[in-house]
């Protein structure tokens, strides 16, 4: 049962918003329009993963804004510092007039939300923070302080009681100073742009047979792999001698997804024993750490040539085909770049539903008009959602 009254669908529950915006996005609209909105297209492109991979939902992207809900309030304020440093990164490689940078606020509070958005104070004092923080800065709430502390590797500064705009009761604000945050942002590698075609890198695998004279064995699987998928010219795939740098190292495969701008990654294992040999591999969705396929092969070693070439072979293959299946999935995952165009398509998707009762001809027909209108008004990278056109004749 809903409890705000005249929407049945709506109800109340306690969560994490996060707030930002571009500081002078009006004036850099104004300087090249078009250069300005592809670049924060770029840097979506890479923000929205990083709110997903720490459990939080964008709920809106209006102009330059963008507006998440977390569950954990930890994961809040250690996304909003990722956004940070990672923006930090990008706009070090760009002149100053073109340099975007987002103010973020974030806060913890009652909600009222329903299937698509969410609304009231929360969300407002948010917004609040996230109009008094510094260009690439954050600022949070009495709330959020309180739940963070000594759970968030940050330095934060208390600047005491603020009356936010429309906000009735003072608000405690603090500032994180993002140079104390998760480490010198120095350290850190800056996230390379993913390309537009499905991309990955293959580790090295790791030698378990306890004898260091079977790294060449393991090298020679892996070298093997990577030369069997550049074989096809629809993968991105990157050399041996940049994936191999993290050979040896406990690493995070989302950290290497960043680095080497690649969608995923490759990892696996050789074990020896006598004569017998077992290769395992895993391919992963760097952007969320997901385990998209694994598989393990126990051989025997009768002649070390013929085990790689039927292993890479066999891995090859089914890699390639789980990369396809994986990019298409990913790609229909993106949030929608157009909202004139996915207002369309749900006005298709109503249409076919009353096509479905009726077999009206011309239920059909203008449903693939709006389909064809969602098409011609989407931006290029808009993936329009698929599962209605098996029932249409297009």
């Amino acid at each position: 049962m809903s409890d705000i009254p005249g929407n049945p669908k709506a109800s109340r529950k306690l969560a994490a918003i996060l707030a930002a915006d571009i500081a002078g996005y009006s004036t850099l609209m104004g300087a090249d329009e078009g250069a300005t909105v592809r670049d924060l297209k770029a840097h979506q492109a890479v923000i929205f993963p990083i709110i997903g991979d720490h459990g939080g939902r964008v709920i809106d992207t209006a102009g330059d804004g963008i507006l998440a809900e977390f569950g954990s309030v930890v994961n809040a304020v250690e996304c909003a510092i990722t956004i940070q440093n990672t923006m930090a990164h990008r706009n070090a490689q760009v002149e100053e007039p073109r340099q975007m940078r987002f103010r973020i606020g974030v806060n913890q509070g009652d909600v009222i939300h329903d299937e698509t958005r969410v609304y009231g104070d929360g969300v407002n004092v948010a917004a609040r923070l996230e109009s008094i923080a510094e260009p690439g800065g954050v600022c949070i709430s009495a709330k959020v302080h309180d739940e963070i502390a000594g759970k968030v590797k940050a330095a934060i500064q208390d600047l005491g009681m603020h009356q936010l705009k429309n906000i009735a009761q003072p608000v405690r604000v603090y500032c994180i100073e993002l140079d104390e945050a998760l480490g010198s942002s120095s350290t850190e590698k800056p996230a390379l742009a993913l390309p537009e075609k499905p991309s990955i890198a293959v580790l090295a695998f790791a030698n378990l047979s306890g004898d260091p004279e079977q790294e060449y064995f393991a090298d020679g699987i892996v070298e093997d792999i990577i030369t069997g998928l550049s074989r096809f010219s629809e993968l991105f795939v990157i050399a041996r001698n940049s994936s191999f740098q993290y050979k040896g190292k406990a690493v995070d495969v989302r950290q290497v997804g960043r680095e080497l701008g690649v969608h995923y990654v490759l990892e696996g294992s050789i074990r020896r024993s006598g004569e017998r040999i077992r290769v395992a591999a895993r391919l992963i969705d760097a952007a969320t750490a997901r385990h998209r396929w694994a598989e393990h092969y126990d051989r025997k070693l009768e002649e070390v040539f013929a085990v790689q070439d039927e292993v890479v072979a066999t891995i090859v293959a089914i890699l390639a085909a789980h990369v396809r299946q994986a990019e298409i999935e990913r790609t229909r995952a993106k949030p929608p770049n157009s909202w004139q165009a996915y207002d369309y398509y749900l006005q298709a998707l109503d249409t076919v539903a009353s096509f479905n009762s009726s077999f009206s001809v011309k239920d059909l027909y203008e449903a693939r008009r709006l389909l064809h209108q969602s098409l011609a008004t989407s931006i290029p990278t808009m993936p329009v959602p698929m599962r209605c056109y098996p029932r249409l004749i297009l």
